[in-house]
C-alpha cells in the first residue's frame, strides 16, 4: 500500500513504466504482462488499483485530475516515466503526463472512449447514485465484476484476478468499485492532448465498440488500430499492445 493505493510493481531501474487499468478493473488486469514485462521492459513497473478501485481508497469526488494526482504518488520523482493506461486509465494518464510534463516521457492511450453522448453521460450519473449492488454468492459478484471492468469471456469467473476486484461482507460479495466512479464526467480530451507535452499514441482495437478509427484520427495524435483485439486488447493480447510501447520509445 502506498498513499491510500494497493500497487503492484516488478523490476528495477529505469525508466518506470506505469500500467493503469479500466473503469471497474484492478491493477490485476495487467498479470499477463509480467513474464512479458520481465523478459522487455528495461526498468520498473508499477501497476496501481485506481482509487475506489479493488483495495484502494475511495475519492471525496472522482475528476481525472484529482485521479492523476492519486496516482502521482506511486511513481518515483524525477524518474523518466512511460504510462499505458486503458479506457478511463489513458485519460487518467494523459491528466498525468500534464500534470508532471519533465517525467512523463509518453502515454499509451488504449481504448479511450472519445464520444460521449448526453444519454450516456446521463445513464452515468445514475450509476454513480446507486448504492453497491450485493449478491449471495462469489460467482454472482465475478459475473458481475467481469461484465463492468469489460473483462466478460477474457477471464475466467474463477481466475485469481477477479478476486481483487471483489468484497465480502458477512455472507454477501459485492463488486470493490465505489459506484461514484462512474460521475467521473466527460473527458476533454483536445484539452488534455493540447497540456501534454510527451508523445501520445492513441489505440484501439478494431473490434472496439468504444471507438473509431476517426474519431482517434480527428485527435490529430498518432493513432494506431491492432488488429484481432476489442476493448480490453491489453488482456486478449499483451504481447502485441506491448509493442506500442516499444514504438512509443523510438
Amino acid at each position: 500500500m502506498a498513499t491510500g493505493l494497493r500497487v503492484l510493481h516488478g523490476g528495477h531501474g529505469d525508466p518506470v513504466l506505469l500500467l493503469l487499468h479500466g473503469l471497474g478493473g484492478t491493477a490485476d488486469v495487467w498479470n499477463g504482462w509480467s513474464a512479458l514485462l520481465e523478459r522487455r521492459w528495461p526498468g520498473r513497473w508499477v501497476a496501481p488499483d485506481l482509487p475506489g478501485h479493488g483495495g484502494s481508497a475511495p475519492l471525496a469526488r472522482y475528476t481525472f485530475d484529482d485521479l492523476a494526482a492519486a496516482v502521482a504518488e506511486v511513481i518515483p520523482p524525477d524518474q523518466p516515466t512511460f504510462v499505458a493506461g486503458h479506457s478511463l486509465g489513458g485519460v487518467v494518464a494523459l491528466a498525468l503526463a500534464a500534470r508532471l510534463p519533465t517525467t512523463v516521457r509518453g502515454v499509451v492511450g488504449l481504448g479511450v472512449k472519445v464520444a460521449w453522448s448526453d444519454e450516456e453521460l446521463q445513464r452515468a450519473q445514475a450509476l454513480a447514485a446507486r448504492p453497491r449492488a450485493w449478491f449471495p454468492t462469489r460467482d454472482e459478484a465475478a459475473a458481475r465484476y467481469l461484465r463492468v471492468a469489460g473483462l466478460d469471456g477474457l477471464l475466467a469467473i474463477d481466475d485469481p484476478a477477479v478476486d481483487a476486484g471483489l468484497v465480502r461482507q458477512d455472507d454477501r460479495w459485492g463488486t470493490a468499485l465505489d459506484p461514484a466512479a462512474f460521475g467521473v464526467g466527460r473527458p476533454d480530451l483536445p484539452g488534455l492532448l493540447a497540456a501534454c507535452r510527451a508523445p501520445v499514441i492513441l489505440a484501439r482495437g478494431v473490434h472496439d465498440p468504444m471507438n473509431t478509427d476517426e474519431q482517434l484520427a480527428a485527435l490529430n495524435v498518432t493513432a494506431v488500430t491492432l488488429a484481432e483485439v476489442g476493448h480490453s486488447a491489453h488482456v486478449q493480447d499483451p504481447e502485441l499492445t506491448y509493442t506500442l510501447l516499444e514504438r512509443l520509445q523510438r
